[in-house]
């Protein structure tokens, strides 16, 4: 009986410890782990931040959130090749960063590759659950670039809802500045 009582608490023990206690993924732990580098990338100092991430990335070559934040440097630096590169690499070590479909659609509009822009908006949309106005506002740009501007609007429109500035100043440029919103 006592043998049981221990093995049915020592059951119970583990549940609790994996299941409700140790729950971080590997990107929240990475975040934990890289946590200076993420604090320079706030503070604006990109070129120390991607001296940080290119280390980052040696010691963890299949770190996710090293190869994300290492490509919000590039994109900061205008290299959106090398970007588009970390953010693959990133992307295919763990596919739910929001962010790095963000990331990843900015390069690739930056590339002037707008389809494929649009798609990576659209799935950082998604990932964010359509509450993160700067990847909407720029879905919006991409359908402005492919010349879908209904689309475009509501997009502008949804970010505006959010609280996005940068969405009212688009909505009052052509071709959106004839049109009267009620």
């Amino acid at each position: 009986m006592e043998v049981a009582l221990i093995g049915f608490c020592f059951i119970l023990y583990l549940t609790i410890r994996y299941f409700v206690i140790d729950h971080d993924t590997q990107a929240d732990k990475d975040r934990l782990r890289f946590a200076h580098g993420i604090r320079l990338i706030h503070l604006h100092q990109y070129d120390e931040a991607l001296v940080y991430f290119d280390k980052a990335v040696k010691t963890y070559p299949k770190s996710a959130i090293a190869f994300a934040y290492r490509a919000k440097c590039h994109l900061r630096n205008q290299n959106a090749h090398s970007a588009l590169f970390d953010l693959t690499c990133a992307l295919s070590f763990d596919n739910t960063i929001a962010d790095a479909y963000l990331d990843k659609g900015i390069a690739l509009f930056e590339l002037n590759l707008y389809s494929e822009a649009f798609k990576e908006f659209d799935k950082a949309v998604w990932y964010f659950r359509g509450q993160q106005p700067d990847a909407i506002r720029w879905r919006a740009l991409s359908r402005m670039k492919l010349e879908q501007y209904s689309q475009a609007q509501k997009d502008l429109i949804r970010a505006i809802e959010l609280g996005d500035e940068n969405s009212a100043y688009l909505l009052k440029q052509p071709p959106f500045s004839n049109v009267i919103y009620s």
